[in-house]
């Protein structure tokens, strides 16, 4: 049976660029499986609502369908045993739990304020209409404010990976010798960030930017080859 993925899109459908969509396609490629993307759009919400989500990614395998990208995750650990694992054990599997938590909090929820004046410029023009309404009412402001002054307001952010950037100073990944899901759930904010925005999250110095210069070389330059910007 084919796998399928729905994921994000603006007016480029070859351009995903959901950080959680990101966690799944390198997930999938470290089981060594592969997925047809389904385009998505903002707007499009009647297209996974037969899945009872309304947010991507939505994972069909078959007659299964798996919303959130952490369930994905279990479900392809599960259901794949044979391929490489995402956690390397059930102690794996804790302790990304966390990272996923995380991931979410510190890294996706670091990185929005400086990005997302820049996403609207990929949608279509009823998905950007739909995103600054909605954002402006989550920030109270209108998104140009939210991201005034980010030049000084990275540097919060990138205080806020020393734990990653300590622990990449003795190891290469956060999964040790080699990357494992907990590297796929951070690196997928960073990945989301490159595919939308030219603002640069990091200086070319730190051990998180020479971390996630492997990622973008991973499964044969997976995430490189996306369209994004060179930063």
């Amino acid at each position: 049976m084919s796998l399928k993925l729905f994921e994000l899109v603006g007016t480029d459908a070859a351009r995903p660029f959901s950080p959680f969509c990101w966690r799944t396609r390198m997930a999938l490629a470290h089981k060594g499986l592969s997925a047809e993307s389904i385009p998505w759009c903002f707007t499009e919400k009647h297209a996974i609502a037969p899945h009872k989500s309304d947010k991507v990614p939505v994972l069909l395998d078959g007659e299964a369908s798996v919303a959130d990208s952490w369930k994905i995750a279990n479900y392809l650990e599960d259901s794949y045993p044979d391929q490489p694992s995402l956690f390397g054990g059930e102690g794996g599997r804790a302790m990304a739990r966390m990272i996923n938590w995380w991931g979410d909090v510190t890294v996706v929820g670091g990185i929005f304020p400086l990005i997302v004046a820049d996403i609207p410029g990929h949608l279509k023009p009823e998905d950007a209409a739909y995103f600054r309404a909605s954002r402006e009412a989550r920030f109270g402001k209108p998104l140009e404010q939210v991201a005034a002054g980010r030049d000084q307001s990275v540097e919060g952010f990138r205080r806020a990976l020393d734990p990653m950037r300590l622990t990449l100073n003795t190891q290469a990944y956060l999964g040790g010798d080699s990357p494992n899901y907990a590297d796929y759930i951070v690196f997928g904010g960073f990945q989301w960030a490159r595919v939308v925005c030219p603002f640069k999250l990091l200086a070319e110095n730190d051990p998180v930017h020479a971390w996630r210069e492997r990622l973008l070389d991973a499964f044969d330059g997976l995430a490189r080859k996306s369209p994004g910007y060179d930063v």
